[in-house]
């Protein structure tokens, strides 16, 4: 039976549970976090082995693991359907928690501030989703609000369903934000005349475009700070 490695096997100071206990969560590896929540590996490897070999194929890189869908991660052995939606149960519930870390009432202080509120929505999407924020006077957030999804490389943002968000929330101005999942941070042609016809509604609205953000996982663009908004 030396075979078997499930983690009730291990000397009490080697389990990443009774470690939890001991030393806190800090000192456990991300493996050892993992392997927690997954409880137990094959007949041949651990919950921990596993988890490690896990994160070796995404070089150590939580984002990427989390980007993981759920035929993603059942193709590990080991790694059954309960499983595989525990891990990614557990990246949601972080996306959340951290999601929650804002207030209602959070002031916009600049560009990174949106892209961070933001990225609480938008990390680790396949597709692009096409989101506003309603601000106050004094750029408060009023209301964040999803009006468009669409596939890997483009999405439909109607400028109607923008502005109605807008008006219903009597908002002063909006912060517009889509998200690249291939991680390049630089607007295409599709996105310039989107912005310019935002600009445009806006003014007629009285009802500006304070910026559009383009959200990646390793950061952002912002129309505003490359000076691209028409003054």
């Amino acid at each position: 039976m030396d075979h078997l490695k499930g983690i009730k096997t291990w000397s009490e100071e080697d389990r990443p549970r009774e470690k939890m206990l001991t030393k806190g969560a800090s000192a456990l590896s991300d493996a050892e976090l993992m392997a927690i929540l997954i409880g137990s590996g094959s007949r041949t490897e651990s919950a921990v082995d596993l988890c490690r070999r896990m994160l070796k194929t995404v070089d150590h890189d939580l984002v990427k693991l989390g980007k993981m869908s759920l035929k993603d991660l059942t193709t590990f052995r080991g790694m059954g359907p309960v499983k595989a939606l525990t891990l990614m149960a557990a990246v949601e519930l972080g996306k959340r928690r951290r999601a929650g870390e804002f207030k209602a009432d959070h002031q916009i202080r600049g560009s990174r501030d949106v892209y961070e509120r933001f990225l609480e929505y938008m990390s680790d999407l396949r597709h692009e989703e096409f989101w506003v924020m309603c601000l106050n006077r004094s750029n408060n957030v009023l209301c964040i609000g999803k009006i468009g999804e669409g596939g890997l490389s483009s999405v439909v943002a109607d400028p109607k369903k923008v502005f109605r968000l807008a008006l219903e929330n009597n908002a002063a101005s909006i912060i517009v934000a889509h998200n690249h999942p291939s991680g390049n941070k630089n607007p295409s042609t599709e996105d310039n005349k989107l912005t310019e016809k935002l600009q445009m509604n806006g003014k007629m609205l009285e009802c500006p475009l304070l910026d559009h953000i383009i959200v990646t996982d390793s950061g952002y663009y912002s129309y505003a700070d490359d000076g691209n908004l028409i003054k």
